[in-house]
């Protein structure tokens, strides 16, 4: 096929359009008195347009953070947070990224109770093993889409139905994924999605979730 209709992966008109956003646009896009924040402001929302079409989200719904580390820890803890005086109980996996690992080992300093599922041989967890860890007090699943060591892809739209069914946020990392296969956040009941912006070719140090 052409290869300059791609397509977001490996497309050279991506790296051509944030070019300009890396050398000459640098106003800060929520300074609203002057040309340079409008400019930069019409890119966020344009971009924002973008991520929220590829996982079939709502614009609003889309916030950029600094990084994967702390994407997924306002998920994460954030979830737990809120839900602490009813529900004390965490489920993922013992194959995490290690900052998804780190911020549940965290909120068990703070009290919190966390599940780490095993994997089976092919390195998809069991969803039977899943249903049985929910529990009433269970507030968050955590279950990265595509892994970013053996790259596994977990049956992320089964799980979600599961969360959904028994009432418990769906949280995936989805930094290997997007781009890649076909995501829906609607069809596949994810609550909260973190995505890795330079893995399709944002700049550095940016992570919308």
């Amino acid at each position: 096929g052409d290869s300059q209709a791609r397509g977001p992966i490996g497309d050279p008109r991506v790296l051509d359009a944030m070019l300009p956003y890396l050398v000459n646009y640098y106003g800060n896009p929520h300074s609203r008195t002057h040309a340079y924040g409008w400019e930069s402001e019409a890119a966020m929302e344009h971009a924002r347009q973008q991520v929220a079409s590829l996982i079939g989200a709502d614009p609003r719904e889309i916030i950029f953070t600094s990084g994967a580390t702390e994407s997924n820890n306002i998920a994460i803890k954030g979830v737990a947070r809120f839900y602490r005086s009813r529900k004390k109980h965490l489920i993922t996996t013992q194959t995490e990224h290690k900052c998804v690992l780190d911020s549940c080992r965290s909120l068990e300093a703070e009290g919190f109770q966390v599940t780490y599922l095993p994997v089976k041989k092919s390195g998809i967890i069991d969803l039977k093993e899943l249903e049985a860890a929910i529990r009433p007090d269970t507030s968050l699943v955590s279950v990265m889409t595509v892994n970013n060591e053996i790259g596994v892809k977990q049956p992320i739209a089964e799980i979600g139905r599961i969360c959904s069914s028994r009432k418990v946020y769906f949280h995936t990392d989805a930094a290997q994924a997007v781009g890649k296969i076909p995501l829906d956040v609607n069809d596949m009941k994810i609550d909260l999605m973190s995505i890795s912006g330079h893995k399709i070719y944002g700049p550095k140090g940016t992570r919308p979730s």
